[in-house]
């Protein structure tokens, strides 16, 4: 009975998509020549009382396509040191990368009864890019992601607590923050599925979602 009442209330919440929160650390801003390095994935899920928490995260270093653009300036942003043998022993191609995050998503939004995922991101136009023209380049033809569609969390904490940087918008949140640690994919992404499952649940407790509900009719499950 719990996991009908949480299929349904996810399957409800966001028009039968599922988030999934992805970041990804690459090596310029350009989606089609700049090489991926790093990318994580946090799927959500829901508790019978309808909050929002993280799920499972999946993370893995990226071997850069053949002809792929790394700019130094990115590196020394991110700290990735692409010699690093450690990295080199675990780093694995797009396709391989892309198809161990979409199998476990494909499985979520099943288990949700949800129609597809849709992309949360910090920024999310950059990460959304950026994974449509990896897709793109592998020719993936189930991308379980909606193709343009996604919920950005810059955005969503400037208008909840006045914070567009991810280290602020987290402490304005509660949420701890090390900086020490940022520019780590799948770091990123961990504290950016905190975020955004922080103010979805701040927006549910002050009763916008049920009012919603209430305003076009949908009766509770």
């Amino acid at each position: 009975m719990t996991e009908a009442v949480t299929r349904e209330l996810m399957a409800q919440r966001f028009r039968s998509f599922l988030p999934v929160v992805v970041d990804l650390e690459t090596g310029g801003f350009n989606a089609k020549g700049d090489a991926i390095l790093e990318i994580a994935a946090v799927t959500l899920t829901m508790d019978p009382e309808g909050n929002l928490m993280p799920d499972a995260t999946y993370a893995y270093h990226v071997t850069p396509f053949e002809g792929a653009n790394v700019e130094q300036s990115a590196l020394d942003f991110t700290g990735i040191r692409l010699d690093d043998p450690l990295r080199r022993q675990v780093a694995v191609s797009e396709a391989e990368a892309l198809g161990e995050i979409f199998r476990p998503v494909r499985k979520a939004i099943k288990a949700h009864g949800c129609t597809r995922a849709i992309l949360v991101g910090h920024n999310a136009a950059f990460d959304h890019g950026f994974l449509n023209a990896a897709v793109e380049r592998c020719a993936i033809k189930r991308n379980p992601f909606h193709p343009f569609s996604s919920f950005d969390t810059a955005s969503l904490a400037g208008l909840i607590y006045g914070q567009t940087v991810l280290a602020r918008a987290c402490r304005a949140a509660g949420i701890e923050f090390d900086n020490g640690a940022a520019h780590s994919a799948r770091y990123d992404t961990e504290r950016t599925a905190e975020l955004f499952c922080a103010m979805i649940n701040r927006y549910k407790d002050l009763g916008g979602w049920r009012l919603a509900q209430r305003e076009q009719g949908v009766e509770e499950p």
